[in-house]
């Protein structure tokens, strides 16, 4: 796909405010703002804008413990994400999700998930759907390496290729689940389960926007084409802790450093838009202002959002037919 200057401004945005978003999350829960647990997406934008990209309304994600990336990509509107997190009346949720059960189905976002690998049999559902009623949707499942391993996850890739489901499902690999290293604790490979399922798999780089976009890209089509699902086994890096308040002792002496010295996903795209004269850094820099000032917006109004009040209690206990 060629690329013209909005939409490179767009997908830089995109990874901008997640960036940012979840940067000033970690600066506020460490000041004692933010209650609950809060799991950070920082490090691997490219993967939830690159995916996301190719999505509108009638497609639907399943995301996980760490979702604030997701629900960004997918157009989900960031003062109402900051106002949940805070646990507001006026979040998206009323306040009563929080970070780890975030949702916004009007744009398609079934929710983050505290369960691991509780995301693919709820997206198995939802793309049975978009297929029972020919809405042409498609439906993406975000899973770590850790949820890779999950038996809901394997069962997932199982049904959606009996019933040719239109599904792609994604395996955000950091490296750890939690603090185990993928090293010891993932027997074979993301791509050789995915042969074994009978559907294709591609490894991509999940530092590098272009890379994800395009082998999305070709994974979405196949399924809104009505050949069934698709795995894509996406390599990454977290600048943060598996949870606020992780101290990282499992991780080398050096390699958060490095990792964001070489493996920012924000300073890839930078360094290949500006060296090939699409954009310039005025251009980048400009977007870096607007997304600032949008969570600064976000983090004011949050703090001064009233919380839920008692009668609140008693609603969205249950579904009202």
């Amino acid at each position: 796909m060629q690329f013209n200057r909005d939409d490179l401004i767009k997908a830089y945005r995109g990874m901008r405010t997640i960036r940012d978003f979840e940067e000033r999350v970690h600066e506020e829960f460490s000041a004692g703002k933010i209650p609950g647990f809060v799991h950070l997406y920082a490090g691997e934008e490219a993967s939830a804008v690159g995916i996301c990209w190719h999505l509108d309304n009638r497609d639907k994600i399943a995301s996980t413990h760490r979702g604030h990336g997701h629900c960004i990509a997918k157009g989900v509107d960031v003062k109402g994400m900051m106002k949940e997190i805070y646990g507001r009346r006026d979040g998206l949720c009323g306040g009563k999700g929080g970070s780890m059960h975030i949702a916004d189905l009007s744009k398609g976002m079934m929710g983050a998930n505290g369960i691991v690998g509780g995301g693919p049999p709820l997206i198995c559902g939802a793309a049975m759907t978009a297929k029972y009623k020919k809405t042409g949707g498609v439906a993406v499942a975000f899973v770590g390496d850790g949820g890779s391993n999950q038996g809901t996850t394997l069962e997932s890739y199982n049904l959606a290729n009996v019933w040719k489901l239109p599904v792609i499902f994604v395996v955000e690999d950091n490296g750890y689940a939690e603090a185990t290293s993928a090293k010891w604790s993932v027997a074979g490979s993301q791509l050789d389960r995915a042969k074994g399922f009978g559907m294709p798999g591609v490894e991509v780089d999940g530092h590098d926007f272009f890379a994800v976009h395009d082998a999305a890209q070709e994974a979405i089509d196949r399924a809104r084409n009505g050949d069934g699902p698709s795995l894509m086994h996406v390599r990454l890096n977290r600048f943060f802790g598996h949870f606020e308040g992780d101290a990282m002792t499992y991780r080398g002496e050096g390699e958060i450093q490095r990792v964001r010295d070489e493996q920012d996903s924000l300073k890839i795209f930078r360094t290949r838009v500006t060296e090939m004269a699409l954009l310039d850094h005025e251009q980048l820099d400009a977007v870096d202002t607007e997304v600032a000032h949008l969570i600064d917006e976000a983090v004011s109004e949050s703090e001064s959002a009233p919380p839920p009040t008692e009668a609140d209690l008693q609603t969205d206990v249950y579904v009202a037919y």
